[in-house]
Formats: structure tokens, C-alpha cells, sequence
């Protein structure tokens, strides 16, 4: 009787072990999407310009579920740094070929006067490397790092001979 009890007792607890652990292991964070871009309605929050649906759109989830529209890379740098105290959750890029998005940590860069930019900061991502080093190689720029980003100088660069009126 002792064995049986003991028995009883020990698949209660296998059960019971499982089950919080099933409990524990769905209280992680939701993977965060990015949302897709309505280019009647989003404006970039770093230069107030409507945001198109195209390779060169970005965005930041904040921590508190927030959504932080770009119609460039640069604009949503310019943006990070006035606003370094936000918590940002996550942060997407478009893949420069299928626009398709990427998540900003995992892409590669490219820097160039000749890459044209809504905002011209020059910069555009690819989710493979090695389109991002053959975009580079046949348009005379940089391939660059998320990391590298960091230490980029975000500003806006004309090329020579172009010039507002």
C-alpha cells in the first residue's frame, strides 16, 4: 500500500512540475512585430514627412508598445538622440531589394554620396550581407555595421551641385 501511495504521489508531482513549468515558460515576452506603414496617415516623428510604403521606411517599438514611424534610417537616429531616455523594445529596417522587414541588429548597411535617401543621410539596410557588399561595390560606398551605426555622423549631406530652394 506504502509503494502505491509513494507512486500516486510521485505522478502528481511529475504532473504538477510540468504543469508550472508550461505556465512558467508562456509568461516570456510576446515577439514584437513591426506594423505595416499607411502612407496616408504616418508621418515620420523626426521630420514630420509622410512616411511611404518603401525600402527606406524604419520604425522603433517602444517598451510601452508605442510605434515610432521614420520615412529614413537617419531620421530615426536624429530621433534616438533627442530622445535617448525612451525604452526601445525593438527596432525595424526595410531590406533595400524586397522591403521586406528586418530587424535593425540583424541587417547590413550601406553608406554613400550616391545612395539617395528620402531625408539624404545615405544610408540603407539589407538583410544579406552580400547584397549589401556587391550594392556597395558598384556604387563606391561603405558597408557598415548595426554597431557601426552608433558611431556614424548623422547628418544630412547634399551631393555636390544639388541645393534647395
Amino acid at each position: 500500500m506504502k509503494k502505491t501511495w509513494i507512486g500516486i504521489g510521485l505522478s502528481i508531482l511529475s504532473v504538477c512540475s510540468i504543469g508550472v513549468l508550461l505556465f512558467l515558460g508562456g509568461c516570456g515576452k510576446d515577439e514584437v512585430e513591426p506594423q505595416a506603414i499607411d502612407p496616408e496617415t504616418d508621418i515620420c516623428v523626426n521630420c514630420n514627412m509622410s512616411v511611404p510604403d518603401d525600402q527606406y521606411a524604419t520604425e522603433l517599438v517602444l517598451a510601452d508598445g508605442k510605434y515610432m514611424k521614420f520615412d529614413d534610417i537617419g531620421c530615426m537616429y536624429k530621433w534616438m538622440e533627442k530622445n535617448s531616455d525612451e525604452n526601445i523594445e525593438q527596432g525595424f529596417v526595410r531590406d533595400f531589394n524586397s522591403k521586406e522587414w528586418v530587424d535593425e541588429e540583424d541587417a547590413t548597411y550601406v553608406y554613400g554620396m550616391e545612395i539617395e535617401t528620402p531625408m539624404s543621410f545615405h544610408v540603407i539596410s539589407f538583410e544579406d550581407a552580400d547584397d549589401a557588399k556587391d550594392y556597395a561595390d558598384s556604387h563606391s560606398a561603405k558597408v557598415m555595421s548595426y554597431s557601426d551605426l552608433e558611431n556614424h555622423k548623422w547628418v544630412k549631406e547634399m551631393k555636390s551641385g544639388d541645393h534647395n530652394m
